[in-house]
């Protein structure tokens, strides 16, 4: 099986910083596009940036120039550091990833894993 542990979020002021990580483990064969997702109180879901396993990066045209994404692949993990935060960034902010697990054979397909999600709480 595999797990999406994420940390990181938390309570902070308007114009504030937090860093969210997202550490995958167990049977992973090898991870493609990762990614992180948030919802608000109310609202769907939405794309908030992504990384493909070659590194390109895509962006919600909200996050642009205050978000970036990263990702380590020795460590299996993926990071969101988030500058100039905004009361409307708050929600809770859930990682993915496109994995292939193990053993692998002439079937195995990317498949979708979420983390549990952690809050981000931005106060003005």
């Amino acid at each position: 099986q595999v797990q999406l542990v994420e940390s990181g979020g938390g309570l902070v002021q308007a114009g504030g910083s937090l860093r969210l990580s997202c550490a995958a483990s167990g049977s992973i064969f090898s991870i493609n596009a990762m990614g992180w997702y948030r919802q608000a109180p109310g609202k769907q879901r939405e794309m908030v940036a992504t990384i493909t396993g070659g590194g390109s990066t895509n962006y919600a045209d909200s996050v642009k120039g205050r978000f970036t994404i990263s990702r380590d692949n020795a460590k299996n993990t993926v990071y969101l550091q988030m500058n100039d935060l905004k009361p409307e960034d708050t929600a809770i902010y859930y990682c993915k990833a496109d994995i292939k697990t193990r053993p692998v054979t002439v079937l195995t397909t990317w498949i979708p894993y979420w983390g549990q999600g952690t809050q981000v709480t931005v106060s003005a």
